[in-house]
């Protein structure tokens, strides 16, 4: 049996029994698709250990990366309340544990107890404020702005602790920031000159945040 996550293990002892009924723990490898868009919703993914990144097919071949999904993160969770079908794909680049729920019962779950609800809005609350962001990134800004937004997104502490440059190719981080892999290759050469990061192999080193943050605003 895989170890809930801490957000998880929060449940009153009711609660976990009840939702011991209601859910799946399975293991993904590194490359392999939770789900893919368009598919039945039949279950919420809930990310007990690894990192999944969530993309949009918006063409053939063509994919735009939203985000990446962290240990206590849900996925689909829009089908708790009546979205019948994954609006976009999701791929393990590090092995993980993910807990597949039932949807009805994690809608009753939700129903029962504020508090985990209350958590939960909180969580994809801030998801909706990083697809606002990246609206505005991929809508309004220059192609050197479009790449240092999405360079500061994934040096996050929370990102940096997994050193997750390692598990992402170049075209992962042009598909982060809505701009082709050698335009994306060509600017971090760039910003590399300009001392703002340091390459190493995949690794990326941000090494003037004001910098790049500047660049980032003004777009």
């Amino acid at each position: 049996m895989i170890p809930l996550h801490p957000m998880m293990n929060q449940l009153s002892d009711r609660d976990q029994e009840f939702l011991k009924h209601k859910k799946k723990q399975l293991l993904y490898s590194k490359g392999e698709n939770l789900f893919k868009q368009g598919a039945f919703a039949t279950y919420v993914m809930y990310v007990q250990s690894g990192l999944v990144k969530v993309y949009l097919q918006t063409a053939p071949n063509k994919n735009i990366n939203i985000r990446i999904a962290k240990p206590g993160d849900f996925l689909a969770f829009s089908s708790v309340f009546g979205e019948d079908f994954y609006t976009f794909s999701t791929v393990a680049i590090k092995d993980a544990e993910i807990c597949m729920i039932d949807k009805e019962g994690l809608k009753d779950l939700v129903h029962n107890n504020n508090e985990f609800a209350m958590r939960i809005t909180t969580n994809n609350f801030k998801c909706e404020a990083h697809l606002f962001n990246l609206i505005v990134s991929i809508s309004q800004k220059q192609m050197r702005g479009k790449l240092a937004t999405a360079l500061l997104y994934l040096s996050a502490p929370e990102f940096l602790e997994d050193e997750i440059f390692n598990y992402l190719t170049r075209q992962d981080i042009a598909e982060f920031a809505a701009i082709t892999t050698e335009s994306a290759i060509r600017f971090l050469k760039e910003f590399e000159k300009e001392n703002m990061v340091k390459l190493k192999g995949k690794d990326i080193e941000i090494i003037d945040y004001p910098r790049l943050e500047e660049i980032a605003q003004k777009g």
